[in-house]
């Protein structure tokens, strides 16, 4: 959970929307949060069924959200910096597991300049099921070579958090889109990730 890329991600929707003369419901973005835009125009936003089609309109969104990242720029979130530092200064290793393309990722990866934290990159290219299927985060676990049971997920939508707990992972939950309240199935959930301390984390592995 490295940026909040819902505004750019919801703009790069309605540019497509208005491109394909295609409707969007109300409540169609958070309703597909953390989902693959595969599933979101066939089943949330009912557009088309054929894969030929799918395809083409999801990788359309994905050039309008990077046309849209590069024209507005992008921020971390607050406390990511530093809590990324703490981990790297830790030696723990991270890997980017998101249903994203990975084209985008590594966008968003360069403006921050944050390369350096996350020697592998799983994205919505390397699965077959999106979130809240577990394979993302299962496949992360793997390039890593970190057991499923000693990994945590920082996530902010609930796809991905109840992807974590199919994968038998610890999850830390972001407020971005959600509110604390609602991120109650998470083992912990944070406004910033520099409220986090490596060590209190570790101890969730020595019980």
């Amino acid at each position: 959970m490295v940026i909040d890329s819902s505004r750019q991600h919801e703009e790069s929707w309605e540019r497509l929307a208005r491109e394909a003369g295609r409707p969007l419901p109300e409540g169609h973005f958070k309703a597909g949060f953390g989902r693959k835009n595969e599933f979101i125009i066939a089943h949330l936003l009912g557009w088309t069924d054929d894969s030929a089609e799918l395809r083409r309109l999801s990788m359309r969104k994905e050039t309008l959200y990077r046309e849209i990242v590069r024209e507005n720029g992008l921020a971390p979130l607050p406390g990511v910096r530093t809590w990324l530092e703490r981990l790297a200064a830790a030696r723990v290793t991270c890997a980017i597991g998101s249903s994203t393309h990975r084209e985008n990722i590594e966008v968003s990866l360069d403006i921050l300049g944050f390369r350096r934290f996350f020697p592998e990159i799983v994205s919505a290219e390397d699965v077959s099921h999106g979130k809240p299927d577990p394979e993302v985060f299962l496949k992360a676990a793997g390039k890593i070579g970190m057991a499923p049971e000693r990994c945590v997920i920082f996530e902010d939508a609930h796809v991905g958090i109840e992807a974590a707990r199919r994968a038998g992972m610890r999850v830390v939950a972001v407020a971005t889109t959600n509110t604390l309240e609602e991120l109650g199935a998470a083992d912990r959930a944070v406004k910033r990730l520099d409220e986090l301390e490596v060590g209190k984390i570790a101890e969730w592995f020595e019980r």
